[in-house]
């Protein structure tokens, strides 16, 4: 099976192509710019290097979530677009597993910040999850782990460091950047998702829908149908 992998839910665009689990190319853009300029080109440039058209892919695999409003709409819109031009599979993938380094033992804890001292935050032991991803105040987050043993926080962590040493001494952290090699891989036998019903997963309403919402709770209008 031939994979493109991607993940534009952050500042960083990772971007993989696989072929029966080898990974043949990957690049991985940690810069601030618009992911709708860059993603297509990088595609470009890694199927060419490999001398591939779309045609030969058989699956497409995107990060759908948590992550920049922004860069999720553009991730999920292209995969969408190519799932459904080459009439191939589509599979999404949280991008917080994209954080956390494949096939590593114990609790790992992958963070995206969210400002204001929240975060996105997911949960996992050997890729499986064991709570439920959310957005949550950082103290929180330190509370839900306490207790565990041989924990790693991933990810976004520069912000929280200093909280990290301070309430959990022997916990570890690392800095790390989405990896969609690895999304691939840990998507390999997950069944495909239905292309129509495939949308991102924010996990948080936008900052200006939840304000508006609050004078309209019982209005029954839309934030949608309003704007």
């Amino acid at each position: 099976m031939k994979v493109l992998a991607f993940d534009t839910s952050s500042k960083a665009l990772s971007l993989a192509i696989l072929e029966d689990k080898q990974i043949l190319a990957e690049t991985t853009i940690n810069i601030k710019k618009n992911h709708s300029i860059t993603l297509m080109p990088a595609i470009d440039f890694l199927m060419t290097s490999l001398d591939w058209t779309p045609k030969d892919l058989d699956r497409i695999v995107v990060a759908e979530g948590p992550g920049s409003y922004t860069g999720l709409r553009i991730a999920v819109a292209t995969a969408k677009t190519l799932a459904h031009t080459l009439n191939i599979e589509l599979v999404g993938m949280s991008s917080l597993l994209a954080l956390v380094p494949y096939q590593q033992e114990g609790l790992f804890v992958p963070l995206m910040d969210a400002r204001r001292n929240n975060v996105y935050a997911g949960f996992y032991e050997n890729a499986k999850p064991v709570m439920l991803e959310a957005h949550l105040p950082f103290e929180r987050v330190i509370e839900l782990i306490k207790g565990a043993s041989q924990v790693t926080f991933v990810g976004e962590v520069g912000p929280f460091v200093e909280q990290i040493q301070e309430h959990l001494p022997r916990t570890n952290f690392k800095e790390t950047l989405p990896n969609a090699a690895n999304l691939a891989l840990l998507a390999w036998d997950k069944e495909a998702d239905s292309l129509h019903d495939f949308v991102p997963n924010y996990l948080k309403r936008v900052e200006a829908e939840e304000n508006w919402l609050k004078n309209h709770t019982e209005s029954g209008e839309s934030y949608i149908k309003r704007l």
